[in-house]
């Protein structure tokens, strides 16, 4: 015994020494072509990963109805997501907001016969948890129950669909819950930033709108009730159920909750497109804090783009692979001016969603560290990335794929948001091979069409005056962000 314990610590530190050694094997392969020979895990070889998509049972209903199914009797539970066209896009600006008080009064304003209070006594019996929540294209809706309970949740859930009762008082509180988080957004630099950035990019379109107290005050029950109607309509539907079921007894309770909901011959309306703004600008947001939150960012693509792959990689060699990232390793690790530093493409569904490079740092080292992120970018543009580096993000974004498809209702939501999204029906099946063939010289030409520091804007929230240095020296106009989140 007393050998163990003599030997035990020694274990531990040889352990720990080979554990940092691999950690730092990814970072070393930037410095060159050539693996590490000193890392325990050099010249080591591994299989490509084999993996094939679980399939998922497509069904349409009579009625337009699309139904996503995939058993799994692991749990006696139930998954079931629903989705729906109808977001932020299509609200007009005196109204902003509106989808999310649609949202929260779908979840809490009852529905047919049932009061606000007997929905909750319901889905609390059933130990079941329900939300509804919108985003700029769709309100959706996530049900998790016992497989027992499956038909009482449809029940419910029927209802709210088709007989929303969006209760008067209910609203009354969800406006007043609303507004009180407006008057709290300020708060957070992170949030002062992002929607100055976003309402720099998109300007007036639904995209870069914030909701006010006077919008969410101009909301009404009728407004609520008739974006119901324009939307909530069986054509419209989208349906996935995962779980512990049988399929035909499904088929026969989606029948009976809402078979008899007649069609509309819904057609998605059309989206206001984005007008690009193409002016490169300095926005700052004074906020008495011992720090600078940085965003950088421009409009980005959609997925529709015949580069979509190709950005992928050359992001994570920018600032999507973490500390296998150019910007994290410079700016964090290399010169210690940050806690973390990132970048990505918000890829748009139906309009191009923005690109955002972000980091946070001391006041008196902004203006540096936004130079360094220039800098950083303008490389990724001017000369090619090394094989080592492109290696590391197509393998890294190649293997985790897989990670997609490890929970039973995720494979089930995911091909349903594909369709619903009209992604091409192979998306997932070439995704792995589009990604392993994305070349050198294809990082440096998307970096180059899609990184364009002569359009990005940049916003600085922190104290102004403590910077090191006068905002202008970056060289683009500067203005400054009011409290209402508009621009000077």
């Amino acid at each position: 015994m007393r050998t163990l314990l003599r030997t035990r610590p020694l274990l531990w530190l040889l352990l720990l020494v080979w554990t940092i050694s691999a950690l730092a094997a990814p970072d070393a392969a930037f410095a060159s072509e050539e693996p590490r020979r000193s890392s325990p895990i050099a010249g080591l070889s591994f299989e490509p990963l084999e993996f094939e998509i679980p399939p998922v049972d497509r069904v349409d209903l009579p009625n337009g109805i699309r139904l996503y199914l995939r058993e799994d009797q692991e749990l006696p539970l139930v998954e079931v997501s629903v989705m729906l066209e109808g977001g932020a896009v299509y609200v007009p600006h005196d109204k902003t907001g509106l989808e999310s008080l649609f949202a929260t009064l779908l979840r809490t304003g009852g529905a047919g016969a049932l009061s606000p209070m007997e929905v909750d006594e319901a889905l609390e019996t059933m130990a079941a948890n329900f939300s509804v929540s919108s985003d700029a294209y769709a309100t959706s809706f996530g049900l998790s129950l016992r497989s027992q309970d499956l038909e009482e949740g449809m029940a419910i859930l029927s209802a709210i669909l088709r007989e929303p009762a969006l209760d008067p008082g209910r609203l009354a509180l969800a406006r007043k819950q609303s507004i009180e988080n407006i008057r709290r957004q300020d708060d957070q630099p992170n949030s002062v930033a992002s929607r100055a950035l976003m309402r720099a990019i998109y300007g007036d379109h639904p995209l870069g709108r914030t909701p006010t107290e006077e919008t969410v005050n101009a909301v009404t029950r009728e407004d609520l009730a008739a974006f119901h109607q324009r939307f909530f309509h069986p054509d419209n539907l989208w349906i996935a159920i995962s779980g512990d079921f049988d399929r035909q007894e499904v088929l026969a309770l989606l029948n009976r909750h809402l078979g008899d909901w007649a069609p509309a011959g819904f057609v998605r309306p059309e989206i206001p497109p984005v007008e690009p703004n193409r002016e490169a600008m300095v926005l700052t947001a004074p906020k008495n804090i011992p720090q600078t939150t940085i965003l950088l960012g421009d409009l980005g693509i959609d997925k529709d783009d015949p580069d979509l792959h190709a950005v992928r990689v050359m992001n994570y060699i920018l600032g999507g692979g973490s500390f296998n990232s150019r910007l994290m390793r410079e700016i964090r690790s290399n010169r210690g001016l940050a806690y973390s530093v990132y970048s990505f493409y918000q890829i748009g569904r139906r309009l191009p969603g923005p690109f955002i490079a972000g980091t946070e740092t001391k006041s008196d080292s902004t203006l540096f560290a936004v130079n360094l992120m220039r800098e950083i970018i303008a490389g990724m543009q001017n000369e090619p990335v090394s094989r080592a580096e492109l290696n590391l993000a197509r393998e890294s974004l190649v293997n985790s794929f897989i990670f997609g498809f490890t929970n039973t209702h995720e494979v089930v939501t995911q091909q349903m948001r594909l369709d619903f999204y009209d992604y091409p029906e192979d998306f997932l099946q070439t995704y792995r091979d589009k990604v392993a063939s994305v070349t050198v010289e294809d990082v440096q030409r998307v970096a180059r069409d899609h990184l364009d520091l002569d359009r990005a804007k940049i916003v600085l929230v922190g104290d102004i005056p403590a910077l090191d240095g006068d905002p202008k020296e970056l060289g683009l106009p500067v203005r400054q962000v009011t409290e209402t989140g508009e621009v000077e």
